[in-house]
């Protein structure tokens, strides 16, 4: 019994000396997306709707650093944003591979949102693409396709 209670009392001390990691807070139910995410996501979008890859490193980036301050939740955000910044890296970059990675962020982006209920902020609007199988944001009220590009601007839909 007096073993039992020693370590015990060793395995209490070892616990009281370890730092736990704090996150910042999740926001609460119903409000929105961090802006901080959302606007370079929203250029982004743009860009590829448009058929350029005009400064997606740099608003994947953007968007790596804005996840990381939303903490564990937002992981797969922090590390899709990543992928799409590394993607669009090369002096020419591969517009498929690009696309391919933005839509990884733009599912990881539905995920966090649906998971803690959040909604999009005022003016941008959920799409989804029924050929590429994927969500994306949007300001607007046309349809941008950034998976299609000018080929087929308006492939999709609202939710």
């Amino acid at each position: 019994m007096k073993h039992r209670m020693l370590v015990v009392a060793v395995l209490s001390l070892a616990a009281a000396g370890c730092k736990q990691k704090t996150f910042p807070v999740t926001p609460p139910a119903r409000t929105g997306i961090s802006r901080a995410v959302i606007e370079p996501y929203l250029k982004i979008q743009a860009s590829l709707a448009n058929d350029t890859t005009d400064d997606i490193r740099a608003n994947a980036g953007t968007i790596a650093t804005a996840a990381t301050a939303l903490g564990a939740p937002a992981t797969k955000i922090d590390t899709a944003a990543l992928r799409l910044a590394a993607a669009a890296e090369a002096a020419t970059p591969d517009m498929a591979d690009v696309r391919d990675k933005f839509g990884m962020l733009s599912e990881a982006i539905d995920t966090y949102m649906t998971g803690l209920k959040l909604a999009p902020p005022d003016g941008v609007k959920v799409a989804f693409c029924a050929m590429a199988h994927r969500p994306w944001m949007q300001v607007g009220e046309t349809l941008a396709n950034p998976y299609y590009g000018k080929a087929m601007p308006t492939c999709g839909s609202f939710r």
